[in-house]
């Protein structure tokens, strides 16, 4: 009975602080593109735009969902919903941190661990673009037919790099288990090294990491490689005759794969919730410090505030990273809280990333893509699987 209790409030945790995650990763990524731009990007609603995802989503839902006469209708309306059910799914076996206990009871944080989570993510990613392409064909539209198939192609060029990139870690560490995967990382190389993939031995995996990030872009529809949507030459793509929260489905199974994509590049190479530097070199104070840094920083903008509101909005926000620094100062919080900030500062930095290269590069050509991965990234992927094998067979 205890184990049911805890599996529901660890569901109801992660689905409620993940789709928060996923709306407000759309104002970050507004804001980012906009600095970038030398714009201000969100600003009109609530303080700074940060209410701008509440109002989206309520546009969306009261928005009229016209369906178009000469569509298939069954697989119209189905196409959403399997991208988002494929998207939401993987989520279910990332590992956020160590095991904690909880009223007395010991758990991990993580819904539940399968001796094949990186085989269930590889699949249920896999299936995901099947909603893209079924969008393309059920639309009975020529612009969005061609979105689809675009998808399809983008699918197996990148597909091949993107799993020689995953087996080439997984032989070092020798097992599918996303948990021991990241146990396996524990540690540290010469006192001062993370034991990650991307410096473990016998063959470090930075290629495989390399290689990983670019099919992951390709993987998640992202610029540089956005093609299945690629709103200049298609008119919108796949989603052309999607409205109302149809049309947002595809949006928030993007940004799910976005989440769970830097989740697993976190997992594989950069050793998931463990710290990069020993504690003894005081990596326990660096959360803390963090928190405590913006707190000063907003406190100090508040008192020289730009803009009339942020005497009021900044040093609100200032108490709310002093609260937050100040938790980790009780131990039994510390332990539990530590790990889950470091798995979140890595996977954030992979998303930005994400923003980064798409207020950055151009897109690619369709050919371009597919050449890519054909004659550089597969090569170099396999070259590189060869090579570790090689090394673990013979150390």
């Amino acid at each position: 009975m205890e184990f049911i209790i805890i599996t529901l409030i660890k569901l109801g945790v992660v689905m409620a602080v993940f789709m928060t995650t996923l709306a407000y990763l759309q104002w970050v990524e507004r804001k980012v593109i906009a600095h970038i731009q030398l714009r201000m990007g969100p600003s009109r609603v609530g303080p700074h735009g940060l209410l701008q995802p509440l109002a989206d989503v309520i546009k969306l839902i009261t928005k009229e969902g016209v369906v178009p006469p000469h569509v298939h209708k069954l697989f119209y309306l189905l196409a959403p919903f399997v991208a988002v059910t494929f998207a939401l799914l993987a989520i279910s076996v990332i590992p956020f941190g160590d095991e904690v206990e909880i009223a007395g009871y010991r758990t991990w944080l993580q819904l539940t661990d399968i001796n094949v989570g990186i085989l269930f993510i590889l699949a249920a990613s896999s299936m995901g673009v099947y909603g893209i392409a079924l969008a393309g064909w059920a639309s009975n539209n020529k612009y969005s037919l061609l979105g689809g198939l675009r998808s399809s192609a983008q699918m197996i060029s990148y597909e091949l790099p993107f799993t020689l990139a995953v087996a080439s870690p997984l032989l070092l560490v020798n097992t599918l288990s996303l948990r021991e995967i990241v146990q396996a990382q524990e540690g540290f190389l010469f006192g001062f090294l993370p034991n990650w993939t991307i410096f473990q031995g016998p063959f470090p995996q930075i290629v495989a990491f390399v290689v990983f990030l670019i099919a992951v872009f390709a993987e998640t529809n992202r610029i540089p490689f956005d093609l299945p949507e690629a709103e200049t030459e298609l008119v919108a793509g796949f989603h052309t005759e999607y409205s109302s929260m149809k049309f947002a489905a595809f949006f928030m199974a993007e940004y799910a794969n976005m989440v769970t994509a830097a989740s697993l590049v976190t997992i594989l190479f950069l050793g998931g919730w463990h710290p990069p530097l020993p504690r003894e070199w005081g990596s326990d104070f660096i959360a803390p410090l963090i928190f405590l840094g913006a707190a000063a920083i907003c406190f100090y903008h508040g008192l020289n505030p730009a803009r009339r509101l942020d005497r009021y909005t900044l040093p609100a926000a200032g108490l709310v990273f002093a609260g937050i620094g100040g938790v980790f100062a009780f131990p039994a919080f510390k332990d539990a809280l530590l790990p889950v900030f470091w798995f979140c500062a890595k996977t954030g930095l992979i998303l930005f990333l994400f923003i980064w290269v798409r207020g950055t590069l151009p897109r690619f050509r369709f050919d371009q893509l597919m050449g890519f991965a054909w004659k550089v990234l597969f090569p170099v992927a396999m070259a590189n699987l060869l090579l570790t094998s090689l090394a673990v067979a013979l150390t």
